[in-house]
């Protein structure tokens, strides 16, 4: 074939699938107008959980699908409560002021999005309120509709607020933390039971003073991130991941100086450190100079870099779980430490921080180190479990181990066994142990970390009873674990904050 008939032929068959291009293009959809045919929804209601008011929330989506054979064109899309709803939603990039969309077209096979959020007027109450309203579809006269939920909670706003006297901070309402809440040297900070404060992103609670933070079973002190709604569901996590489940959400608690510190019934979690406890001195202070902390039936849970950090500062921490840190979950240095009845478990996991990052698999969930210093140190570890996903989960740096002054008594230890006089009726890890009830989080099968001794867990009946009721731990109540069940009832109490329990997987 001549090269110019070639180029005509190639020519003309980019001229007809160029024309068949167009005239495919150009097909119109059939709307249908049967009433049968019926919309569906990625989901049929969408929970705002808390709404803090006069804040807007995130925003969330809803997939629209029309899965028939035909286009439909939706007459309306809308807001049952109009232009007072407290949502606001935007239909395929666009907004209304009265919350009303109009002959919306979606074609057959397809889907489009719809986009919601919501912002909650205060009230001027104490007690959350709930708020209900829905988005409704009228397709062909067949209604349908997308149920939108939330609570609304009034709250008292503190922006970098450093406190000038004695000050007390209440259960009415929760606060709203901004930036740094310092409390400056001699003065001192006050919590009462049940007082919730919402830490903004990189907001801290910085203390030079004294904190007394002591709430009681039925109401705890919280301390937790702002934010309640979601990270979307994506390759790590097939659902939808609380945001109080993710580490960095927030700064953390620092307590530096010389002060006296008391945490009672104080459920922490997921910011970047737990609690920070520091003597302020150019020089190494004596054990009589040192801050002090009593921290005892709380819960110090999933912070991106420690959980509970202690350097030349003396340390008393009973019935308290401290679990999941992208780092070392206990850091001692200097001064003198007592765990009695403590649980110490890192199994923090990528997908479980803001940075989506795994733990370093280098620290272990306990750290002591004595290395080159002169400050006096001694560490206690009393009925205890230290546990994790880390091959060594304990580990004493000292140059002349044999001599530290430390005692380890009715303790899991996951690590190879060490043979010197401070340990005595340790449990060591065994390959085959199986320690918790869940180290895992797990949405699919709504399964989130518990740290209480499985069924046939090697801390049931480890610890000493004489410990558990020794007189110089009398207020601690250490009678009744981190869960209120009575160590009385067990032959020999186990080791950790928890006692076992049947639940129903056990039966």
């Amino acid at each position: 074939m001549p090269k110019f008939q070639k180029i005509i032929h190639a020519l003309a068959t980019l001229f007809f699938i160029a024309m068949l291009c167009f005239f495919s293009s150009c097909q119109y959809d059939v709307f249908s107008s049967d009433p049968n045919l019926r919309l569906s929804f990625s989901t049929d209601t969408i929970n705002f959980g808390l709404s803090i008011t006069t804040v807007p929330s995130s925003t969330r989506r809803v997939v629209v699908h029309n899965r028939n054979n035909n286009a439909l064109r939706i007459s309306e899309i809308g807001l049952a409560g109009g232009a007072n709803s407290p949502f606001r939603m935007n239909v395929n990039g666009r907004t209304s002021e009265n919350n009303r969309f109009s002959n919306i077209e979606i074609s057959a096979r397809d889907s489009m999005f719809i986009f919601v959020n919501v912002r909650v007027e205060s009230l001027g109450q104490d007690l959350p309120f709930f708020i209900e309203d829905h988005i409704f579809f009228n397709t062909n006269g067949n209604m349908q509709q997308v149920v939108l939920e939330t609570y609304g909670q009034d709250v008292e706003f503190l922006n970098a607020l450093t406190f000038q006297n004695d000050s007390t901070l209440t259960a009415a309402r929760p606060y709203v933390i901004f930036g740094n809440m310092i409390v400056p040297a001699e003065l001192t900070l006050t919590l009462e039971p049940g007082t919730r404060l919402f830490f903004h992103n990189n907001a801290n609670l910085i203390v030079w003073g004294n904190l007394i933070a002591e709430g009681t079973a039925e109401k705890p002190i919280e301390m937790r991130g702002d934010r309640f709604d979601s990270r979307q569901s994506g390759i790590l996590f097939p659902f939808p991941v609380p945001y109080n489940f993710i580490a960095g959400q927030w700064g953390g608690v620092y307590l530096l100086g010389n002060g006296t510190h008391r945490m009672k019934h104080v459920n922490m979690n997921s910011g970047q450190v737990g609690i920070f406890l520091s003597a302020d001195a150019q020089h190494i202070p004596s054990l009589e100079q040192m801050p002090s902390l009593e921290l005892s039936n709380s819960r110090i849970h999933n912070f991106l870099l420690y959980g509970l950090v202690a350097q030349d500062a003396n340390l008393i921490v009973a019935n308290t779980e401290i679990s999941n840190s992208g780092s070392y979950t206990v850091f001692l240095n200097g001064g003198s430490h007592t765990f009695v009845h403590t649980t110490i478990a890192n199994f923090f996991n990528v997908g479980m921080s803001i940075q989506t990052r795994s733990r370093n698999s280098t620290h272990p969930a306990v750290m002591i180190e004595n290395m080159n210093r002169t400050a006096p140190m001694q560490t206690v570890f009393l009925n205890s479990v230290i546990a994790g996903s880390a091959t060594t989960e304990f580990s004493l740096a000292t140059r002349f181990p044999a001599e530290f002054d430390g005692i380890f008594r009715n303790t899991y230890i996951k690590r190879s066994p060490l043979e010197f006089p401070q340990f005595s009726d340790i449990r060591w890890y065994e390959r085959n142990d199986t320690v918790f009830r869940s180290a895992a989080l797990n949405l699919r099968l709504n399964e989130y970390f518990n740290f209480e001794p499985d069924s046939v867990s090697p801390l049931l009946q480890l610890a000493d009873p004489a410990i558990s009721f020794a007189t110089e731990f009398e207020r601690f109540n250490l009678r009744f674990d981190l869960n209120g069940n009575d160590r009385t009832e067990s032959e020999r109490p186990a080791a950790g904050a928890f006692e076992w329990r049947a639940a129903i997987k056990d039966e």
